[in-house]
């Protein structure tokens, strides 16, 4: 139920709270996927500024700022949203990714009270898929004073993935990333996390089925293990691209521009134009972490690049 007014179209539970003075429920999308009930939830947002320093370093700056004004975006920063995605199959509650945790300032770290507001209490996640080991996807697992956050969740992860991160010398000589005070922040609260983690993780076989609705893809570059996870029953499927696509403006019409986060520069583009490829010609549902809300859409082929098809929607569910 709605009230109109004011020029304004609210859910009444909105208004109402707005009017008690309360605090606002986070915003929640569920959809099916044929028998599986799929959830998106939001963990906040990063802002990444300036755009040269994290996106199409090597790019002149003059390119890069038409792109962002004919697509009437800031030239001043990305704002790169978190997505989670929950798949109930079940009696289980599958989560994809944890999001920043506490780690990030107060604009992040939502997912435990998104999930309250869409009606799922942390206890009641039963498995964790891990797309990657950066913070903002696993910061989340346990709380500031070292308390797991979804206490009954196995964690499922690429062994090469959690290899990397505890190696003596994690390779990060064909990154574009410039911060190597932040790069070793990174590496020793990865480590403690994973470290932490014991025998409730698990390592998965990209050959095999999770669950019985969940297929794994590697799609290396961003970090050496990042994966796809594409989600299924019967006929119908999404796939989790995690951070293949940081900015639909940029990287889609330009795979190559790339990010700084990623890994192996090179390789990162590559495997984002394999993959972006292949989703177009499937014309595949696709979710994503970092796009903007709620993450949902399609890739289309466009001249030598890409273009983001957003879902809509003809009301807020």
């Amino acid at each position: 139920m709605a009230i109109l007014g004011l020029g304004a179209t609210l859910p009444i539970h909105k208004l109402l709270a707005r009017s008690l003075g309360t605090a606002t429920a986070r915003p929640y999308h569920r959809f099916q996927l044929g028998d599986l009930e799929m959830t998106v939830v939001t963990d906040g947002h990063i802002v990444m500024s300036p755009v040269q320093d994290h996106f199409a370093q090597d790019v002149p700056a003059a390119e890069v700022t038409k792109l962002l004004q004919d697509s009437f975006r800031s030239t001043k920063a990305v704002d790169l949203g978190m997505n989670m995605l929950l798949v109930r199959k079940e009696k289980e509650v599958i989560l994809i990714d944890t999001g920043a945790g506490f780690g990030f300032g107060p604009n992040s770290g939502w997912l435990p009270q998104s999930l309250k507001d869409a009606g799922i209490a942390t206890d009641a996640i039963t498995r964790i898929v891990i797309t990657h080991a950066h913070p903002d996807h696993i910061g989340g697992l346990f709380s500031k004073n070292g308390q797991l956050v979804f206490p009954r969740a196995q964690v499922y992860m690429s062994e090469t993935e959690h290899r990397f991160w505890l190696s003596d010398k994690p390779d990060f000589s064909r990154s574009k990333f410039g911060d190597k005070a932040l790069l070793a922040k990174i590496l020793v609260s990865t480590r403690q996390t994973l470290t932490a983690l014991k025998d409730r993780l698990h390592f998965f076989d990209y050959k095999e089925t999770l669950f019985g609705c969940v297929r794994l893809q590697a799609a290396p570059g961003h970090t050496p293990g990042h994966t796809l996870v594409r989600v299924f029953s019967g006929n119908d499927e999404i796939v989790h691209i995690a951070d293949l696509i940081h900015s639909d403006v940029l990287l889609f019409p330009h795979p190559e521009w790339g990010f700084d986060g990623d890994t192996d520069f090179t390789q990162a583009a590559d495997t984002r134009r394999k993959v972006l490829e292949a989703l177009a010609a499937d014309r595949t549902t696709v979710f994503s972490y970092h796009l903007p809300w709620p993450g949902i859409g399609h890739v289309k082929k466009k001249d030598n690049g890409f273009e983001w098809m957003a879902e809509t929607y003809a009301f807020p569910d």
